[in-house]
């Protein structure tokens, strides 16, 4: 049974982290300010297809009203606003929904990733400091600030299902555990009774109990399938294009919470950096607003990276460890059945001893195959990652460049305003 689980896994790393991590790994080249910066650095990427790209620049070119995703701190292109064409629109309405909730929190993390740099290191002091802020601070208050964006992406109908399916599968457990009491019960329960199942429980009222919850077991293993149904369903909405076996992989996996948040977050990121290229694209001149959405497009991919490093972490901290333990707790077992086999048995005893250790075999094979699956889960979200880190130092380099052009115009502004001045005197 070890066997087949380890030729399944090598589709659903494939098939999710090609599929989310594949638009976000490019090379990034020098744009002007007057340029759609986001909306060609995404179709460099493929985060967004040409057609996307081609759409967001000529949004530009017409007069219109500003995005109905946008804040209120955009500049309005034209007097009135104008009814955006694809409103009621799903994928559009998402993303103006996503955008919306996690606006103020990409802001907050993008001025604070654009100040962390300047602030001093805390070991730049002798003594730690009290009253001054440190870069290890502003850092700890970014991570705070990436979880809430996470919190806020990854609450979407494909993470409320699986969280269905994990609620499912804990009633059957439940289920199956009760059923173990009643039959023990069985054991010692009489016949008949006044009141059977009332008063007293009997051989037949246990009986009854038992097919009772075998009957709600069936029916939580229905609802699984269609929970199931709704998963693969979402996925393939969001660009993830997954086989029912792979989705039951996905799900039976200790990584299926894990994993799906991370479907969630990449989607998320995708529609919420599309919608920030049309704004950069409706922007226009704004060189003010041109530098907030270049730190905001690089937020995001903070927001990528942080999501990656939890599951990495998680898979560190917890599911090796506890494999790990796993499997010490083989070892130790088989070493008494060792111990044991060596003592005078009867014949009845020796294949007792000699079927725990071919169990204890069994068990360690498969713990050792699944400590193999998790290894190669983590190999392929930590090659997602090192791309992700990559794109987020593009986006950082691209934001800086940004940043000093914004610099240079202000100065160049103020230097002719002065000269003016002096002109005048």
């Amino acid at each position: 049974m070890a066997g087949k689980p380890r030729r399944n896994t090598s589709f659903l790393p494939l098939a999710l982290i090609s599929v989310l991590g594949s638009g976000l790994a490019a090379d990034v080249q020098a744009q002007t300010a007057r340029r759609d910066g986001i909306a060609e650095l995404l179709m460099r990427t493929g985060v967004v297809t040409p057609a996307d790209a081609a759409d967001a620049k000529s949004t530009a070119t017409k007069p219109q009203g500003a995005d109905p995703g946008a804040s209120a701190g955009v500049p309005a292109t034209a007097p009135e606003a104008e009814r955006d064409p694809r409103e009621g629109d799903e994928s559009y309405e998402q993303a103006r929904r996503l955008m919306q909730a996690v606006d103020a929190i990409l802001r907050d993390t993008a001025d604070n990733r654009a100040e962390a740099g300047k602030l001093p290191k805390r070991e730049d002091f002798l003594v730690p400091p009290i009253w001054t802020e440190t870069r290890e601070d502003r850092e700890a208050k970014i991570r705070n600030l990436l979880d809430a964006a996470l919190g806020i992406v990854t609450d979407v109908p494909v993470v409320e299902v699986q969280k269905k399916v994990e609620g499912l599968r804990g009633n059957i457990r439940d289920l199956e555990d009760q059923i173990v009491k009643l039959k023990e019960k069985q054991l010692t329960a009489p016949k008949d009774a006044m009141l059977p199942g009332v008063l007293t429980d009997t051989v037949a009222s246990l009986a009854d109990n038992i097919k009772d919850a075998e009957a709600r077991i069936v029916g939580n293993r229905d609802e699984i399938g269609k929970a199931k149904g709704e998963i693969l369903e979402a996925l393939q909405r969001s660009g993830v294009t997954l086989g029912t076996e792979q989705v039951d992989l996905l799900l039976d996996s200790v990584l299926s919470g894990d994993l799906v948040r991370l479907v969630a977050v990449f989607n998320a990121a995708k529609v919420i950096d599309q919608q920030l290229s049309k704004l950069m694209a409706a922007s226009g001149d704004n060189m003010n607003a041109t530098r907030k959405y270049f730190a905001m497009h690089a937020a995001l991919f903070a927001m990528l990276v942080q999501a990656q490093d939890a599951t990495i972490q998680k898979i560190d901290t917890q599911y090796l460890p506890k494999l790990d333990a796993i499997l010490k707790d083989i070892e130790a077992a088989r070493a008494k059945t060792r111990q044991l086999m060596k003592a005078e048995n009867r014949p009845d005893q020796r294949r007792a001893l000699e079927s725990n250790l071919e169990s204890q075999r069994i068990a360690e094979e498969a713990a050792r195959g699944y400590r193999k699956y998790l290894n190669q889960q983590r190999e392929q979200i930590a090659r997602a990652r090192a791309r992700a880190v990559h794109d987020l130092r593009i986006a950082d380099n691209t934001f800086e460049t940004v940043e000093a052009s914004f610099q240079l115009r202000n100065l160049m502004r103020d230097s002719a305003a002065s000269f003016e001045a002096i002109q005048k005197l």
